[in-house]
């Protein structure tokens, strides 16, 4: 009698584990998909030509460095950021970037520059030991996000873009140029996320702008 009981016991709780893991399977089919996101995918290069008074010539050519970012902590994630209000941030679970973040900007500045600056050549790191490189670009991005005006959510918000940038001498670490760049775009509709990154792209078309004047000051190393 107490076998059958016991059996009986074992059968319910058996049972019982199907149904719930049978409603977690319900649940899990019933999120939405996520949506996955990469830059430099879209944009005309050519708002990015070289001023027409800008000399192209074999012996104006460099090899110019371009290191991986420094990301702000929050920023390292495979999550888009959404920011409310001054403090409060939003990591959007269904909507994530393709690839790892600091790669994806380096190799969308790194073609905007190469379209901006075609005497130079442009290398990402790593870069193989020995490379000779006139000039070392390390970027630090500080805020790459959309921006919500309200706290519900919804309606108009903006892509914040704000970096800090130094050009390098390889050879002694001598500063040759440093900036900010900071670009604030409106037309944003919160929950567009598509349209959120076309504006993040457009932002690292005027950060590789901004370089690129910087390093036409920078001169022959």
């Amino acid at each position: 009698m107490q076998t059958l009981i016991r059996n009986r016991t074992i059968h319910l709780l058996l049972l019982a584990i199907l149904l719930s893991s049978a409603g977690c399977f319900s649940l899990s089919h019933s999120a939405p998909p996520q949506q996955h996101y990469v830059l430099g995918a879209s944009g005309p290069l050519e708002l990015t030509a070289p001023p027409a008074d800008r000399p192209v010539t074999d012996s104006a050519r460099h090899l110019i460095g371009l290191r991986s970012p420094r990301l702000a902590e929050y920023l390292a994630t495979p999550f888009i950021v959404v920011r409310h209000g001054s403090h409060q941030v939003e990591f959007s679970e269904y909507h994530r970037w393709g690839e790892d973040l600091g790669r994806a900007i380096n190799r969308t500045v790194a073609v905007r520059l190469a379209a901006l600056a075609p005497p130079h050549r442009i290398e990402t790191a790593p870069w193989p030991a020995g490379t000779s490189l006139s000039f070392v670009i390390q970027l630090q991005i500080l805020r790459f996000e959309g921006v919500a005006r309200e706290r519900s959510g919804n309606g108009e918000g903006e892509a914040h873009l704000l970096a800090t940038w130094e050009i390098l001498r390889p050879l002694d670490g001598a500063i040759l140029g440093r900036g900010t760049t900071e670009v604030r775009e409106g037309g944003w509709s919160v929950g567009d996320f598509d349209g959120l990154v076309r504006l993040l792209d457009a932002g690292l078309a005027t950060l590789a702008g901004d370089l690129a004047l910087s390093l036409d000051g920078a001169g022959t190393p």
